[in-house]
């Protein structure tokens, strides 16, 4: 068809695109299941060109807000990519205790716990500090909350600055600790070292495609989505949720004279 022949085209130029998706915000409302809407242009999508989903959660999570349909993208990028699949089959794992070692992980883990059992909220649950394979994800309400206290904490947080604050404080408690603090979704904020943001995930595709669109949410600075945003080999897109992220897949299909 029209777009396969354009591929094969770009294929031969060596400028095959690719398109990686966030997942929160992006292709789901937040914590919520893929929409039918959405998973159907996704197939879609996925049937005529190369697709790959990048999330800061852990696979098992990817997987529910997914409904298990992760076979839409070739390549599938949880932990930013510090676990990496193509085709289901695991190409790259990265273990953060190899990069920082469990005395100075137990020292970081301690001082959150310690900051946490000071904060005053509206309430908190269970599950404060899940440990990842590539980072360390820290919730103040406890991940263990309802939907309706995940909202509950979420608005409390823009008007509190709950988690900038406590970004802040880690910060100054561990200044010679190379680690990024990226807050993301509603409830939690990721610390991991230096580099190990979502473009961490471009070094298992940089040298196969010639373009790499990427769609994200959390594109300003601070949020999971700012640095592959603004990578220099990325073309970055804003989307404010899942209908939206459909219009500019579109619009940049039509932008290569491809109507899907």
């Amino acid at each position: 068809n029209e777009y396969k022949s354009y591929l094969s085209s770009l294929d031969m130029a060596g400028k095959t695109p690719i398109f990686l998706f966030d997942v929160d915000g992006t292709l789901t409302q937040p914590r919520k299941v893929i929409t039918d809407e959405m998973l159907s242009f996704m197939k879609s999508l996925s049937s005529v060109c190369t697709v790959g989903i990048v999330g800061g959660s852990d696979e098992a999570k990817i997987r529910e807000q997914l409904d298990n349909h992760t076979n839409i993208a070739s390549y599938l990028f949880s932990e930013n990519g510090l676990v990496a699949k193509k085709n289901d089959e695991i190409i790259g794992k990265t273990n953060i205790i190899d990069e920082i070692g469990d005395d100075q992980l137990q020292k970081f883990i301690n001082f959150v716990l310690g900051y946490m059992a000071g904060l005053e909220l509206p309430c908190k649950r269970g599950t404060f500090v899940e440990f990842r394979s590539g980072m360390i994800n820290v919730c103040p309400v406890g991940r263990s909350c309802t939907q309706q206290e995940r909202e509950q904490f979420n608005e409390f947080d823009r008007e509190h600055k709950i988690r900038e604050k406590f970004v802040a404080a880690i910060k100054a408690e561990f200044p010679e600790l190379r680690m990024k603090y990226s807050i993301g979704g509603q409830i939690s904020f990721d610390c991991f070292p230096i580099g190990w943001d979502k473009t961490y995930c471009l070094q298992y595709i940089k040298n196969d495609f010639g373009e790499i669109y990427f769609y994200g949410d959390k594109t300003y600075e601070g949020g999971n989505d700012f640095e592959i945003f603004n990578h220099e080999s990325v073309k970055g897109r804003t989307t404010n949720g899942p209908s939206h992220t459909i219009e500019l897949v579109k619009g940049d299909l039509k932008s290569l004279g491809i109507n899907l």
